[in-house]
């Protein structure tokens, strides 16, 4: 799943404010998983009426379907794709369907004991669609509400991930036609060669000028994970790009002779204007209206 356009542009708009972008991808999430709530009971309420047997078997039939996409069927069955391929070193189907099916029936002989084990306490799911509704015993309900905790779960971390994927670029975009940097001196379409591991990897963004490049790179992070930092450090980054940078960050990082731009300072963007400066990057110092400016970029950007 990517990030829709609205949601990148609102994001980018956001830390270039300084403000804080989380609420975007909050309300993305919500939305999404919401979605995928309303579709779920849908598909709920069709399967159990096809099935007249009393025992989990419809939930299995319907929603571990072999011929179903490997995502849904471990997310049906409780599990995350994710974590069968950490669990098995690989996530292919016949791996998916073996691993959902080995922990559906573990899952529900824990649910089995457990109402067993609490016996004053019922709960009965209603599903009603279009005038007609379906019954789910405590069990099912149970089963039911373990896959939607599952699947927000795996949206959470998902779109936290693809933001930072997503943005990237377009925030390196905006903050040069803001400084009026010419393309000619940035290039966003690179790969450098990790020599150790024999691998291409992907670079955010350079910046070039008279045959020198300077290597660019940006996290959307925290204050919670200085190890993003660290990573960055650790590559020899020219220009680190950053929503938010502790002072131990900051110190780290120019004790290392890395620029640095925090974002949530106050007016933290115009310290890519002074970066530009030091590097001699031909540019434009902006003292234009962000409010009007803004809007117009990411127009032409998207």
């Amino acid at each position: 799943m990517t990030l829709k356009d609205q949601i990148v542009k609102n994001i980018i708009t956001r830390v270039i404010k300084s403000q804080d972008y989380r609420i975007e991808i909050v309300n993305l999430i919500n939305a999404e998983f919401l979605q995928f709530a309303v579709d779920f009971f849908k598909k709920i309420v069709l399967a159990k009426l096809e099935n007249t047997n009393i025992t989990i078997d419809w939930y299995k039939k319907a929603f571990m379907d072999e011929n179903l996409p490997s995502d849904d069927i471990a997310i049906n069955a409780g599990l995350n794709k994710k974590t069968i391929g950490n669990m098995h070193g690989t996530a292919t189907k016949t791996i998916v369907i073996e691993a959902a099916n080995e922990h559906f029936e573990s899952l529900y002989q824990s649910i089995q004991a457990l109402v067993k084990m609490e016996k004053e306490i019922d709960l009965t799911l209603t599903v009603k669609m279009k005038g007609v509704s379906v019954d789910l015993n405590i069990s099912e309900s149970l089963v039911v509400i373990n896959t939607l905790a599952v699947k927000r779960a795996a949206l959470r971390g998902g779109l936290w991930s693809t933001a930072g994927k997503s943005v990237e670029k377009h925030l390196m975009l905006t903050l040069c036609k803001l400084f009026k940097v010419s393309e000619n001196n940035y290039d966003a379409s690179r790969f450098i060669k990790n020599k150790g591991k024999k691998v291409d990897r992907e670079i955010d963004f350079y910046l070039l000028n008279n045959g020198k490049q300077y290597l660019c790179e940006v996290k959307l992070m925290g204050k919670g994970n200085p190890e993003s930092a660290d990573a960055i450090f650790a590559r020899k980054s020219d220009v680190f790009i950053a929503d938010t940078l502790s002072q131990q960050n900051k110190n780290q990082a120019e004790e290392l002779k890395v620029n640095w731009v925090a974002l949530r300072d106050k007016d933290g963007y115009k310290k890519f204007g002074a970066i530009l400066q030091k590097l001699n990057i031909p540019h434009m110092d902006y003292i234009g209206d962000l409010e009007k400016d803004l809007p117009e970029i990411l127009e032409c950007l998207f």
